[in-house]
């Protein structure tokens, strides 16, 4: 059976707008004075969309590209952000010990036309 060239098509679509929608929430959290320090960091528990930095502050970011806010914040669901969650204990495991970061996990919601919402502390 040959794979749909639709649902390829598809999925390559969405895996580039999440891309650029991961971009564009980067250049926005800069904007605010964050200091973004990876993007879509992999650990074997998961993946981290952003991890931004202010002070001693360590920020998890999930990016969300969706026609409404509500539809953004209500798709990061309990077990993303559980799975969110573990990947920050791993990425904060591997910081060097001397520096004491308190973490928080943000979601950045990226809708057409408009400028990114930036929800703090979000779960």
């Amino acid at each position: 059976m040959k794979p749909d060239p639709d649902s390829s098509r598809s999925r390559r679509r969405a895996h580039r707008r999440g891309q650029w929608s991961e971009y564009i929430a980067a250049l926005w959290l800069m904007t605010k004075g964050y200091r973004i320090v990876a993007i879509r960091h992999r650990t074997p528990l998961g993946e981290i969309d952003l991890i931004a930095l202010k002070k001693d502050l360590a920020v998890m970011v999930e990016v969300k590209a969706r026609r409404q806010l509500d539809d953004a914040v209500f798709a990061v669901t309990n077990t993303a952000q559980n799975r969110i969650r573990s990947a920050a204990d791993l990425w904060l495991a591997g910081q060097p010990a001397e520096r004491r970061l308190s973490i928080r996990f943000d979601i950045v919601a990226i809708m057409p036309w408009r400028l990114p919402v930036h929800l703090v502390d979000a779960f």
